[in-house]
């Protein structure tokens, strides 16, 4: 393994937080030229963007959104419902015995219950479903950012914990094109089975 400019590789295995305030002391102490003299190859990349723009990130979204929107246009109208029903109760509560006005009320409390039940359990889906996609998301997007620092000879990429890096370091706009093109490759066999 590689040595960083006299330390040995085992003063790097730090939590990843702590990576940059390893790299940051040892560059601030023995200068960047003497890192690049070294040969050693940095780079950054933007992990919020490629969340945020990446082809894979846009699909995730619109498949969470597409298996949740039937049951949340069902608790719409369900809520839709019970507002008008609560509508009705207020304008016929005049005409209505002491007896049906309070078993009215109790039928619509239950109902307003129930529908925060279904809201809750709906949200609690929606979550699951969010994480399990987000898991894959970071899988893929490691893989990518893995991949693409191997083949760049990259000896080391930070995605968090830095305070400022020079934009010539930042290789997000090279890994959201790897990210393109691997949804495009995706996508072809898809479109030819159609």
């Amino acid at each position: 393994m590689k040595r960083l400019i006299g330390l040995s590789s085992r003063v790097l295995r730090v939590a990843p937080g702590g990576l940059a305030v390893v790299l940051a002391a040892v560059l601030a102490g023995t200068g960047a030229a003497q890192a690049q003299a070294a040969g050693l190859r940095i780079a950054v990349v933007n992990y919020g963007q490629l969340l945020q723009e990446s082809p894979q990130a846009q699909s995730a979204v619109a498949s969470l959104r597409a298996e949740f929107a039937p049951k949340q246009r069902s608790l719409q109208a369900e809520a839709a419902q019970l507002k008008a029903k609560e509508d009705t109760l207020k304008k016929n509560e005049a005409t209505m015995t002491q007896d049906q006005r309070d078993q009215a009320e109790l039928n619509l409390r239950e109902q307003y219950q129930d529908l925060a039940r279904k809201q809750t359990e709906i949200q609690d889906d929606v979550n699951t479903r969010r994480n399990e996609l987000m898991s894959q998301l970071q899988h893929t997007l490691q893989q990518v950012v893995q991949s693409y620092a191997k083949q760049q000879r990259f000896d080391l990429v930070l995605a968090d914990g830095f305070i400022y890096a020079d934009q010539a370091l930042d290789i997000t706009p090279a890994i959201l094109t790897a990210l393109k093109s691997q949804a495009g490759h995706r996508a072809a066999p898809a479109a030819r089975r159609k």
